[in-house]
């Protein structure tokens, strides 16, 4: 279990460092203290724990064996009457506390993360609108934009006698005045919305100056610009709860824009918050017999081959969420096609292992060195 912890505890610190160079606009930009850095990282965390916690179980079986075959252990254990099944228990209720962990995120953890998560971030947007909506101030915080009010009340969002220049669109732009105006957040978007009444917009285009008058208009802007690092746009499947994704899947197929296509891709996340907690006890299976061939193996090597076999599998992963989310594949079989073959080799290379014929690669590759050094050195002695 100790070596479950460690290898989950260093792969999660490492990809959380990873995010916060992504997201260092965001921490340089905002007044966040200690707590709020650690409550970002700690609502990010079940997003990286559903795929590290199969990993960390196939690394935590694959290296106490590789160590247990180095130490002629597993010999030892065998040679008193311990068959290979007799220690199979404990891998297996680690392989089942995995699946229960990652079933938890998958299903419950990854959309309170990712709520939480969104929700801070948005809050971080609406205390710096408040911050830069200074009145009697030009405010240029918002990219492409250019923001006036005489008089601007930052809690309540109302804004008097107000000039926008609009930059945002290539090749034109638009200087808004209007009397009255209000500026409020849209969560569910991740937009900054200025609402403008009883104004008049005057566009600069390469064919002219055209006047509109209007009497409600409102201005957008993606929070993502101001807050680089992190997209705040519409909820994507990966960050909706289970009941919701459901809920969506019984969807009619005209009952959504672009439905098709994002129908598929809510059963394919459906199909994978699935798969990767069932992928504990696959790669745990697939770590014994893989220890066994590979016993006498460096513990560095040993960790290496893990992560090697471990982005193959999540290779077949990713290439059956492409294939799904196009329609080439339906979403069951791509998503647990890499299951299916894990496990039949884990299985089947067990077996093996039990008997006591598992391929010892790394005994085969010491004896063909043996024969190469023999034969040079008989090569030498028949020179001399």
């Amino acid at each position: 279990m100790s070596v479950f912890a460690l290898c989950a505890g260093s792969l999660l610190t490492l990809l959380l460092i990873g995010r916060m160079l992504q997201l260092r606009e965001l921490f340089l930009s905002q007044s966040l203290t200690l707590w709020d850095v650690v409550c970002l990282f700690a609502y990010l965390s079940p997003f990286f724990l559903l795929l590290l916690i199969p990993i960390a179980c196939m690394l935590a079986i694959f290296l106490t064996f590789l160590r247990m075959g180095t130490d002629l252990e597993s010999v030892a254990l065998r040679a008193s009457g311990v068959s290979l099944y007799q220690m199979l228990p404990a891998p297996l209720v680690l392989c089942l506390l995995c699946t229960l962990a990652a079933s938890g995120v998958s299903f419950w953890g990854l959309s309170w993360g990712m709520e939480n998560f969104r929700a801070t971030v948005l809050d971080l947007a609406r205390t710096k609108t408040q911050l830069v909506l200074q009145p009697g101030v030009f405010n240029h915080d918002f990219p492409g934009l250019t923001v006036y009010a005489q008089q601007a009340d930052p809690e309540k969002g109302q804004l008097h006698t107000v000039f926008v220049q609009d930059r945002t669109r290539e090749n034109i732009t638009a200087t808004i005045l209007a009397p009255t105006g209000t500026v409020h957040t849209d969560a569910a978007k991740g937009e900054i919305v200025f609402r403008l009444q009883n104004g008049k917009i005057y566009r600069q285009e390469d064919s002219g100056l055209s006047v509109v008058g209007f009497g409600s208009y409102q201005v957008r802007m993606d929070l993502s610009r101001l807050l680089s690092g992190y997209d705040l746009g519409e909820t994507k499947p990966k960050e909706m709860s289970w009941g919701r994704l459901h809920d969506l899947e019984q969807l009619p197929t005209t009952a959504a824009i672009d439905a098709g296509n994002f129908l598929r891709k809510v059963r394919v996340e459906i199909q994978k918050r699935m798969a990767l907690p069932a992928a504990c006890i696959v790669l745990g299976l697939f770590a014994l017999p893989m220890a066994a061939s590979f016993g006498g193996l460096n513990r560095h090597w040993g960790m290496m081959l893990a992560l090697g076999f471990f982005l193959f599998y999540y290779t077949l992963l990713s290439l059956g969420l492409s294939l799904g989310e196009t329609g080439v594949l339906p979403p069951v079989v791509g998503l647990w096609l890499p299951n299916a073959l894990f496990m039949g080799v884990g299985l089947a290379g067990l077996v093996q292992a039990a008997r006591e014929r598992s391929f010892d690669i790394v005994g085969r590759l010491a004896h063909l060195n043996f024969l190469r050094w023999r034969r040079r050195g008989g090569e030498g002695g028949d020179a001399a």
